[in-house]
């Protein structure tokens, strides 16, 4: 069953640096004050309300979580250790920098109920990581993924493809370094220029040419397709659609307010020109089913994909859906031919 996760965002915290990117303020929506005991355990009252039998999850994004003091780490812990004994919360999250976790760390934070540990990776590229202003190495990130693996807790890698010097190449070793390196899922975040940051700077300046969303959406692509095929999940691609961060903060880069539905669409269009190629049927109409949340990934976005097959001389009859279908699965019929095929399996990109 799906956890519900409550998030408290506690924007640049503890952080001991500003990357050239960054403005969590603007991503988050949100001050990033430190909330009290008191505010916790009302929001969590709130979300307990419309969660059902679902269990729940505290989370700590934003941030720096263990650059904060010790004190103070375990003051907001400390809050939710009542819901911990009570099973009313079921695990808690955080997020932090790879040079801000060790091994004692780790343990402190097991022995306090964390469940999974998030760590901004952004890159595992030296001359990215130092051209973006991140104040580590890709050794502290190596460090960070084992001392939270061999504590016994999940982790989470948090990549940026698009940061000054990076490449599809550097992007792919990066995110294939975290996994081999013990990542239990990735999120990612092709880089967006948000204003009044260094980067706004450099890219306003000429120095910094950042990732359209076509040429973002074309990377993300290729990554999450290496993802499924590790069976590691991406459990979150782009920045969460935010009215502040829509309207007022960006200024160039990798936007979209659904990336992930782009990101999916393009690999369900590869997958389905990989299961016509062999297949003489393009006079005959095609029936295409798939998982029931996957309508809208195998259409496409605006119906991008239907239009692109119809280009092609490949008529679309209709699309049904077929929960037996896994949702990396869809099929396709027409009166001469009976396919099935799956995003997880070896992909020639469109």
């Amino acid at each position: 069953m799906n956890r519900v996760t409550v998030p408290f965002f506690i924007s640049h915290q503890g952080c001991p640096n500003a990357c050239i990117f960054c403005d969590q303020r603007a991503i988050t929506g949100s001050a990033g004050d430190v909330p009290f005991s008191s505010e916790i355990s009302a929001k969590i009252r709130a979300w307990q309300r419309f969660s059902g039998d679902r269990p729940l999850e505290v989370a700590f994004f934003g941030g720096t979580f263990t650059a904060l003091s010790r004190p103070l780490q375990q003051q907001l812990l400390s809050s939710v250790h009542p819901f911990l004994a009570s099973g009313e919360v079921s695990a808690i999250r955080i997020s932090t920098r790879p040079d801000s976790l060790d091994a004692d760390t780790v343990q402190w934070l097991a022995g306090q109920g964390v469940k999974t540990i998030e760590i901004g990776v952004q890159s595992m590229d030296d001359g990215v990581l130092a051209a973006s202003g991140r104040g580590h190495d890709a050794a502290a990130t190596l460090r960070a993924l084992h001392s939270i693996t061999s504590h016994g807790l999940a982790a989470g890698a948090q990549l940026m493809p698009g940061l000054p010097g990076d490449s599809p190449a550097i992007s792919r070793y990066s995110l294939e370094s975290v996994i081999s390196a013990g990542a239990d899922f990735i999120r990612i975040y092709p880089v967006v220029v948000l204003r009044d940051t260094e980067l706004a700077r450099h890219y306003l300046s000429g120095r910094y040419r950042p990732l359209s969303v076509d040429e973002g959406v074309a990377l993300c692509k290729v990554l999450v397709h290496v993802s499924l095929k590790r069976e590691i999940p991406v459990i979150r691609i782009g920045l969460q659609d935010d009215e502040g961060l829509r309207n007022k903060s960006v200024l160039a880069g990798c936007w979209h307010p659904a990336l992930g539905e782009l990101v999916y669409g393009e690999l369900f269009y590869d997958l389905l020109l990989q299961m016509l190629d062999p297949v003489p049927i393009t006079t005959q109409p095609i029936t295409i089913s798939c998982h029931p949340a996957r309508v809208s990934n195998v259409i496409g976005h605006k119906k991008r994909n239907i239009r692109r097959l119809s280009e092609q001389e490949v008529t679309v009859a209709r699309v049904v859906t077929n929960p037996s279908l896994s949702p990396f699965e869809c099929e396709i019929r027409s009166s001469v031919c009976h396919r099935k095929g799956s995003i997880m399996s070896d992909l020639q990109y469109a």
